[in-house]
C-alpha cells in the first residue's frame, strides 16, 4: 500500500476488505465520477466486442474474402473481441473501485490473458507486415510462399508463443525475479490484482510483446514504401520512354496497394495506442515505481481503445467491409447463397 500516491487521487482513500488485516486501498470517488467512467468503459467494451463481431462474421461468412491477408485479420479480430468480452468488465471493476474481488488465481488468468491478447495482436499485425511484404515486394512467388497451410501455421505459432510467453511469466512469477522483497514490503495486499514487472521483466516484457515487433513492423513498412516508390516511378519512365499514357494499375495490383495502405494505417494505431504505456511499463522500475498508478491505468485503457477502432477502420478504408455490414444488418446475410454474394468485383 505503500507506493499509491494518495494526492493522485485527491480523495479519501478506504481499504478494499475493513475485516481482514493487510487489505489494498480502495478508491473512494464521487458516484457522478464512477458513473462516467464506466459510462465510457461500457462504451468501449461494447463498441470492441460489437465491432469485431462484425468483422469475424463478415470474413468468416463470405468466401471471396477468404484470403491470406483476412485470414489474418480475422484472428486478429478474435484478439480484440476476447479482450472485450473477458479482460476490459473485469478491469473496469479494478479501474473505478481499485480491489480485485475474485481469487488470486482469477486474477493471474486475467492478466495472463491480458498480456497474452496484447502480444498476439502484435504478433499477429507482424505476420500480417510479413504477408503485405511478399505481396508487394515479391508478386510472382507471393501466392507459392502464402497459401492456406502458412497463414494456418503463422496464427497457431502467434496464439501458441503469446500463451506460453504470458502464463509462463504469470504463474510463474518470473515478472517478480529480482525485487520479490519490494514487491512483498511494498506490494502484496490482500483485495488487488496489480501487475507488477521488475527491472528484468519490465525489459524482457516490453522487448518481446512490444518494441522488438514494433520495429520490425516498421523496418517491414518502411522497406515497402520504398519498393513501392521504385515501381511506381520505373512504370512512369518506361511510360516517358514509349510516350504513352501510364496505364491505370491492374485490380490486383491496387488491391495490394489498398489493403496494404490499409493495414499500415492500422500498425500505426495500434503504435499510437500501446507505446504510452509500453514506455511507462519499462521506465517504472527505473525510477523506483514513482508513476502514478493513474497515469498507468489510464494508459492501459488508452491501449484498450485501439481495439475499438480497428473496425472503423476497417469500415472507413475498406468497401467490401462496408458492403459486407450492409448485408448483415439488413439481414441479407440469411438468404440462401449469400456467402456467394460479391462484394467487390
Amino acid at each position: 500500500m505503500d507506493n499509491l500516491n494518495l494526492s493522485d487521487f485527491n480523495q479519501n482513500a478506504l481499504v478494499c476488505y475493513e475485516s481482514i488485516n493487510g487489505s489494498c486501498w480502495k478508491i473512494s470517488r464521487p458516484l457522478n465520477v464512477q458513473i462516467s467512467m464506466f459510462l465510457g468503459m461500457a462504451i468501449t467494451i461494447l463498441t470492441t466486442v460489437m465491432g469485431n463481431i462484425l468483422v469475424i462474421i463478415s470474413i468468416a461468412h463470405f468466401k471471396q474474402l477468404h484470403t491470406p491477408t483476412n485470414h489474418l485479420i480475422l484472428s486478429l479480430a478474435m484478439c480484440d473481441f476476447l479482450l472485450g468480452v473477458f479482460v476490459m468488465p473485469l478491469s473496469s471493476m479494478r479501474s473505478v473501485y481499485g480491489c480485485w474481488y475474485l481469487s488470486d488465481f482469477m486474477c493471474k488468468i486475467h492478466t495472463g490473458m491480458d498480456i497474452m491478447l496484447s502480444t498476439a495482436s502484435i504478433f499477429h499485425l507482424m505476420c500480417v507486415s510479413a504477408e503485405r511484404f511478399c505481396a508487394v515486394c515479391s508478386p510472382l512467388t507471393y501466392r507459392s510462399r502464402f497459401r492456406s497451410v502458412t497463414v494456418l501455421f503463422l496464427v497457431s505459432a502467434s496464439w501458441f508463443v503469446s500463451a506460453v510467453f504470458a502464463y509462463a511469466l504469470v504463474f510463474g512469477e518470473l515478472n517478480l525475479k529480482g525485487n520479490e522483497d519490494f514487491y512483498e514490503s511494498h506490494m502484496r495486499c490482500v483485495g488487488g490484482c496489480h501487475v507488477f514487472f521488475s527491472h528484468g521483466s519490465a525489459v524482457v516484457t516490453s522487448m518481446v510483446s512490444f518494441f522488438i515487433p514494433g520495429l520490425i513492423m516498421f523496418a517491414i513498412y518502411s522497406r515497402i514504401y520504398i519498393v513501392a516508390r521504385s515501381q511506381a516511378r520505373s512504370i512512369n519512365i518506361l511510360a516517358n520512354q514509349l510516350r504513352i499514357h501510364s496505364p491505370k494499375p491492374g485490380v490486383f495490383r491496387y488491391r495490394t496497394r489498398k489493403g496494404t495502405l490499409t493495414l499500415a494505417i492500422v500498425v500505426g494505431v495500434f503504435l499510437i495506442c500501446w507505446t504510452p504505456f509500453f514506455l511507462c511499463n519499462i521506465i517504472d522500475p527505473f525510477v523506483d515505481y514513482t508513476i502514478s498508478p493513474v497515469l498507468i491505468d489510464a494508459l492501459v485503457w488508452f491501449g484498450y481503445l485501439n481495439s475499438a477502432l480497428n473496425p472503423f477502420i476497417y469500415a472507413f478504408l475498406y468497401p467490401w467491409f462496408r458492403k459486407a455490414l450492409r448485408i448483415i444488418v439488413s439481414g441479407d446475410v440469411f438468404h440462401r447463397n449469400s456467402c456467394r454474394f460479391q462484394l467487390y468485383s
